[in-house]
């Protein structure tokens, strides 16, 4: 068995989708994108029902990850994700999605039923693993900061998050680069530097 960072994520509000087969389309497509952004030590997939899995090396990595799956998919789907540590086992190797198991599943899987709580129904993410108040600080204040964006401000910061200039922004939204810089001042440019620095502290403690 392999110690990894997993996610488990489901959508919100699924029953309530309009169209569940292009919303299941749409994960698939942004999970898709997803993993050419951030490496996977188990590429993320669809599994059952509106779930997707899959996990990474850091913590960083997986939180990074669960946002931007999210940025993706709105404003027409919404998800969470549950973010575990432990080992990990993969039984049959050659199925499609994985079948696994061990520590690193089950506190994923805690981590989402925590979201589920009705006093978490606004959470976004949530951690179970080592350090999970730490973690969990930095998860509860980027997502509240994310929820105050708005729409094109979630489109900013995915591609804040993807590398991209100010100015490739400001060309692809069709905006000039004073209301991109508007946009960054607001809360984008925050969660971005907020990411930069968890990812540097989680990569010095693990």
């Amino acid at each position: 068995m392999t110690a990894m960072y997993t996610l488990i994520g489901d959508v919100v509000g699924s029953r309530r989708l309009d169209d569940r087969a292009a919303a299941q389309e749409r994960i698939g497509a942004a999970l898709h994108e997803v993993a050419g952004l951030v490496e996977a030590a188990q590429v993320l997939e669809p599994t059952v029902g509106d779930e997707f899995q899959g996990a990474f090396t850091t913590v960083a990595d997986a939180a990074l990850a669960a946002l931007l799956v999210r940025l993706v998919l709105l404003p027409t789907v919404d998800v969470r994700c549950g973010l575990g540590h432990g080992e990990v086992t993969v039984h049959d190797g050659g199925r499609r999605p994985l079948l696994q198991d061990g520590p690193g599943w089950w506190s994923a899987r805690e981590a989402l039923e925590v979201l589920s709580r009705p006093r978490r129904s606004t959470e976004r993410t949530w951690y179970v693993g080592p350090d999970a108040g730490r973690v969990n600080a930095f998860l509860l204040t980027r997502d509240a900061l994310v929820d105050r964006l708005g729409d094109r401000g979630h489109r900013l910061l995915a591609a804040a998050l993807r590398g991209e200039s100010q100015a490739d922004i400001a060309a692809t939204e069709g905006i000039s680069r004073s209301a991109v810089s508007q946009q960054f001042a607001r809360g984008v440019g925050a969660v971005r530097e907020a990411h930069r620095s968890f990812a540097e502290t989680a990569d010095a403690q693990d």
